[in-house]
């Protein structure tokens, strides 16, 4: 049972570090062949996992043949047009003018309902509204609409706007994020003057704070405490 054990835990620490070696991307945004790595990574780990009776470099060895496989490809992919138009083909153009591309729909084997759901999760209702339907390389479609159906900007109407950066955390789950207050030139004794101002005595009782590219405090207390704003 400890053997059994022993071997889930390192094959399911391999798995790990293979999938963070290979990037960062949701399943819906693998390309093809990265897709086939992932399963077959995982179909690789699971022999082993469940006969004890394979040695353990028999899962291993594979796994991280495909790692390297999957590295190159991704390498050869980003360095050559020609070889990514191959291993990942090229985006298709479904809606063009507010035109239905039949030729291109037939070639994908893609039918109307499909091209319509895409699209009413894009939130367009109306082919005529589209300027173009992108289907991209990993399945994902990208709708553009036409000029007069875009929602409108500040731009448009030549509005000054202030810059919105990110937030900076400044605490979470009662411990303070010292290289935050460390990039906003902010140390914790201007954090404690902060806290104790809103009657927060320690940073242990706020559950989440931030301070934005304003100057704004936001910070929740932990419960039962209630989510403030100054």
């Amino acid at each position: 049972m400890l053997i059994v054990l022993v071997r889930t835990l390192i094959l399911y620490s391999l798995v790990v570090v293979v999938m963070r070696v290979m990037g960062k991307r949701e399943i819906g945004q693998l390309q093809p062949f990265e897709l086939v790595v992932t399963i077959m990574i995982s179909e690789l780990a699971a022999i082993p996992m469940e006969n004890p009776g394979i040695p353990l470099i028999n899962g291993i060895t594979p796994i991280l043949t495909l790692l390297a496989a999957q590295v190159v490809l991704s390498y050869i992919n980003l360095k050559s047009d020609r070889a990514r138009a191959v291993i990942c083909g090229r985006p298709s153009v479904l809606v063009e003018n507010g035109k239905i591309v039949e030729p291109e729909l037939q070639k994908l084997r893609y039918n109307l309902s499909d091209l319509m759901e895409q699209l009413r999760a894009k939130n367009v209702a109306n082919i005529a509204d589209v300027e173009f339907a992108i289907l991209e390389t990993n399945g994902q479609m990208s709708v553009i609409p036409k000029s007069q159906k875009r929602p409108v900007i500040p731009e448009d109407l030549n509005l000054p706007t202030k810059y919105e950066g990110l937030p900076h955390t400044l605490i979470m789950d009662g411990q303070i994020i010292h290289k935050n207050l460390k990039k906003l030139n902010l140390d914790i004794h201007w954090l404690t003057r902060q806290l104790n101002s809103l009657g927060i005595q320690k940073p242990e009782q706020v559950l989440f704070a931030s301070l934005d590219t304003e100057g704004k405090l936001y910070y929740q207390e932990k419960s039962p405490g209630v989510r403030r704003e100054t």
